[in-house]
């Protein structure tokens, strides 16, 4: 019997889902993750996908149940998953949808050293990147209405999962550009000066860490 837990990568779930449905080899499981668009998913690197499917054979999760050979095409070798593999499978689509798990995100890392830029330049920054979300979001909408007409809703939860997101990053990156635009952003001042006086990065940390963020007069 396999051991629990012994992949960790999202690819190795896609594989267990589609193989869920019928015995395919690796070609043919490539070919349909990508007809369903599961890069959107999940981050998928599609030169591991052997990889994958071998160490979901060599845990017990699949088995190999034949090989097929079209043409002059190399002997393609077919998977199917096991009784295990399906445990697996549940064991984890349910951990995925009960448990939260912080996700890194590009633009977190961006606002985590934000005061590196002058404020004016985050507002314009924030402002593209407004109209950029707006054109994602309007063709996400129109893709999900697309979807809706020819697919169940219960096979397109992930796109309005993720167009959600998109809408609420879109609101609250609005407030704060609006925020720092209209000048309410709390210690404004201080962070504009740091920028026009030039002030030293451990001179900005020490402020910080003595709970005095702000500039003498004198600076």
């Amino acid at each position: 019997m396999a051991e629990k837990r012994k992949v960790g990568n999202l690819l190795a779930l896609a594989v267990l889902a589609v193989l869920f449905e019928r015995p395919m080899h690796r070609y043919e499981i490539a070919a349909t993750l990508k007809e369903r668009g599961k890069e959107r998913d999940m981050d998928i690197k599609w030169g591991s996908l052997y990889t994958v499917v071998q160490n979901l054979e060599k845990h017990g999760f699949l088995e190999i149940v034949g090989s097929e050979r079209a043409g002059a095409r190399p002997e393609r070798t077919i998977y199917r998953i096991t009784e295990a593999g399906r445990a697996e499978l549940d064991d984890w689509t349910r951990e995925l949808v009960a448990t939260p798990e912080p996700e890194h995100h590009r633009f977190v890392a961006g606002l985590s050293i934000l005061a590196l830029l002058p404020p004016d330049d985050v507002v314009a920054l924030l402002g593209e990147r407004l109209r950029r979300l707006a054109a994602i979001i309007a063709a996400e909408r129109e893709e999900i209405a697309a979807q809706r007409a020819a697919i169940p809703r219960l096979f397109i939860v992930e796109s309005e999962f993720q167009l959600a997101m998109l809408e609420a990053e879109a609101r609250w990156a609005a407030a704060l550009r609006d925020e720092l635009a209209a000048g309410t952003f709390p210690d404004l001042d201080v962070w504009r000066r740091m920028h026009a006086e030039g002030v030293e990065p451990a001179e900005v940390v020490e402020m910080v860490e003595r709970g005095d963020f702000t500039l003498s007069t004198d600076t």
